[in-house]
């Protein structure tokens, strides 16, 4: 048993808090449309699989949209086209960096361990967000959910990401908040750790089946986790 060989890391919800940004693009976006605001606590049961998806559950107001909003679908260019001005201004102006995040981060690059970010998030907002949490140093690959056709909880995202620097998915460890953490690192053959404070659209991580579950990534320095 080993260190793992590359950790390729969730965003949201993982290495930073950003419902607060994104909870002012979502209000701000309802206000333009004439909506009532979610609020943090709505945002945060919302984020996860991607941007669309968060427009689309702001709009209905809930979770689960498939049934709950076909009258907005007509809607929704036009509201995901607000979303993303109002999230481009608000981008990194409220998210912080989650406690042991930059310790952990720390710890594997002295170990010359390499990291990867994989996130659901576009490339429009994820570089400009970890370049502003003084985050983006440490990663040399960054996978968003506009780099491939599919992301997570599709496998295809991680596997990227392993062969881009060149480690075995059973070589790796995905870190991260959610069941679509969990089910894609399943999926790619990859380890998976999950932490206790992120976005897990309100249930607990711990129900997602994990390897292992975290209420700090500074827990992975004093007691790492092994790949076997």
């Amino acid at each position: 048993m080993s260190e793992p060989a590359l950790v390729l890391f969730d965003l949201d919800g993982t290495l930073v808090d950003s419902v607060p940004d994104l909870a002012r693009a979502v209000d701000q976006m309802l206000a333009a449309l004439g909506r009532e605001p979610a609020g943090v606590a709505g945002v945060r049961e919302w984020v996860g699989n991607g941007v669309e998806m968060l427009v689309r559950r702001a709009l209905a107001g809930c979770l689960e949209v498939d049934a709950a909003a076909p009258q907005d679908a007509a809607l929704l260019p036009v509201a995901l086209e607000l979303f993303k001005a109002a999230y481009a201004q608000a981008n990194g102006r409220s998210s912080q960096v989650y406690p042991g995040v930059r310790e952990l981060l720390e710890h594997y690059r002295a170990g010359t361990v390499p990291m990867a970010v994989v996130t659901n998030k576009p490339t429009a907002f994820t570089q400009p967000l970890l370049e502003r949490m003084a985050l983006a140093s440490y990663f040399s690959v960054v996978v968003c959910g506009d780099t491939l056709a599919r992301k997570k909880p599709d496998p295809d995202p991680l596997l990227h990401a392993c062969e881009r620097i060149g480690v075995s998915p059973r070589h790796s460890l995905m870190v991260g908040d959610s069941r679509v953490d969990v089910d894609a690192a399943r999926a790619a053959g990859c380890s998976v750790v999950g932490v206790s404070y992120g976005y897990n659209q309100g249930e607990p991580i711990a129900s997602a089946g994990a390897d292992r579950v975290v209420a700090s990534l500074a827990e992975l320095i004093d007691t790492p986790f092994l790949i076997r």
